[in-house]
């Protein structure tokens, strides 16, 4: 049921929101196959330069506010072998450290918690106060003339975007505003402020791969025909006609192509294989073929009819009334985002946020997290923020129950991740291909990647020379 179909008290149908005007920004990525050489996935060298160039360097997410709500409530932000303290140190101040003793270099804080004073050194007792300044240098007298050079704990970066707190090492980076540029607007903009949501679930997989091959694996759509059969649409699927690809300087977006004769052309679509509105109605509804199906359509009835009706009731459980103010292609979208170097906070009314990061100094392991992010009404207090919930290396996506169906939707992606991280080693000419419109995004992350691992002349690294010119390129 669409909004259309609705009628007010007096019987008259209201009018129909307009498109929304983010989704109608288009900024296409310039097309063209890239050539990305395989080393980059598994060779150590690769992973060092990603640490001194990207993990010390770009901004990235931490922690959402609501998990640190008291002065002295701390995290611990873990990316390859780098670790940094989150601690709230005012009720409008959040501040970030190196997680070392500046005495021998142990580590100040080996968990989270809550309402510390200090950070205290279990090695020698150097304490450091939450706001970073020295609080006791035992034994200061055995040091002469060095209380300067440690009298303050050095200082990452810290911006706070609708609810997650980003840190960035380097002392000099851009203001986080600067570099998420014109995000906010596709969100907070756009009626979706992630800042009221709550974190109603956290995963952190360990996985036996590289942070870019999982990560690649969430930043196209097109893998979904075969990996996931059972999300298609039918071709009368009125946000069917296509997708598209919009860059806007550090991050990506990819939403439906617009409902009009004024976009640029766009393909058919990866998600239009169903034969049928009965077919892609079934595999709505998670349909085995040994079942009957959940729902029969009627003569004439068309798929999105049932499909806008549950996600419209889905949407006013959470949002009451305030759910007949948005456009039908808030509910069925999608809004795919990449925000470089890791961070996938989705648009719409989609719950998931993703992160990908190295795990230690071995570049075939990584860990990625997976949140759902609940709208809840306004009238009522939000709920506290899920605890992380970690998976080992040998535990299968699906042992997170709490992520329902998605479990499962996953399982079907990591199922690749683990066989293209060893395929990669046996490609003898040493690079994969993207294609120019359904791999676009993970064009442009490798785009960003060479620029801030320096490869912008060609990838120097590379034992690959791929034909189209420079190698990497």
């Amino acid at each position: 049921m669409s909004i259309s179909d609705t009628k007010d008290e007096a019987g008259a149908t209201p009018p129909k929101p307009a498109y929304p005007e983010h989704l109608a920004r288009e900024s296409p990525y310039p097309p063209g196959v890239r050539r990305v050489p395989v080393d980059r996935y598994f060779r150590p060298e690769y992973h060092e330069l990603e640490v001194e160039r990207i993990w010390k360097r770009c901004w990235q997410w931490v922690c959402r506010a609501e998990e640190i709500p008291e002065v002295g409530d701390h995290m611990l932000y873990e990316v390859a072998d780098l670790s940094f303290i989150v601690v709230r140190t005012a009720p409008d101040e959040i501040k970030a450290y190196p997680n070392a003793c500046l005495h021998r270099g142990r580590r100040l804080c080996d968990h989270p918690g809550k309402r510390a004073e200090e950070f205290r050194c279990m090695f020698h007792g150097w304490a450091w106060n939450i706001d970073g300044t020295m609080k006791d240098m035992a034994c200061g007298w055995d040091f002469p003339g060095t209380r300067d050079e440690v009298s303050r704990l050095p200082e990452c970066k810290v911006g706070v975007w609708s609810g997650f707190v980003f840190i960035n090492p380097d002392p000099d980076a851009e203001p986080l505003s600067d570099f998420l540029g014109e995000l906010p607007d596709h969100f907070e903009g756009a009626g979706h402020d992630l800042g009221q949501r709550w974190k109603q679930v956290h995963v952190c997989a360990e996985l036996p791969v590289n942070w870019k091959v999982v990560q690649e694996a969430f930043l196209e759509a097109w893998h979904t025909n075969i990996t996931h059969p059972q999300m298609v649409r039918s071709p009368e699927h009125a946000y069917a006609t296509g997708t598209r690809w919009d860059a806007f300087g550090n991050w990506m977006r990819l939403a439906s192509a617009l409902p009009t004769d004024k976009h640029r052309s766009a393909g058919p679509g990866w998600g239009v294989i169903a034969e049928s509105e009965q077919q892609a109605l079934n595999y709505y509804y998670d349909w085995h073929d040994q079942e009957a199906a959940a729902i029969r359509l009627q003569p004439g009835q068309k798929t999105g009819e049932i499909t806008s009706k549950a996600q419209r009731a889905a949407v006013g459980q959470a949002l009451g009334q305030g759910a007949d103010a948005y456009h039908d292609a808030h509910m069925h979208s999608g809004e795919m985002l990449m925000l470089f170097p890791n961070f996938h906070p989705w648009g719409g009314f989609s719950r998931i946020v993703y992160r990908f990061r190295p795990r230690g100094n071995d570049p075939e392991r990584s860990l990625m997290d997976i949140l759902l992010m609940a709208p809840w009404p306004n009238d009522r207090p939000r709920p506290p923020p899920a605890p992380v919930h970690y998976l080992t290396v040998d535990q299968p996506i699906t042992d997170a129950v709490e992520l329902g169906y998605l479990a499962r939707v996953f399982g079907q992606d990591l199922g690749n991740v683990r066989a293209v991280q060893d395929g990669l080693k046996m490609l003898r000419r040493g690079y994969v291909i993207c294609s120019s419109e359904n791999e676009a995004p993970v064009r442009m992350f490798h785009d960003l990647y060479d620029k801030w691992m320096g490869f912008e002349d060609g990838d120097h690294l590379s034992r690959a020379s791929p034909a189209n010119g420079a190698a990497g390129r």
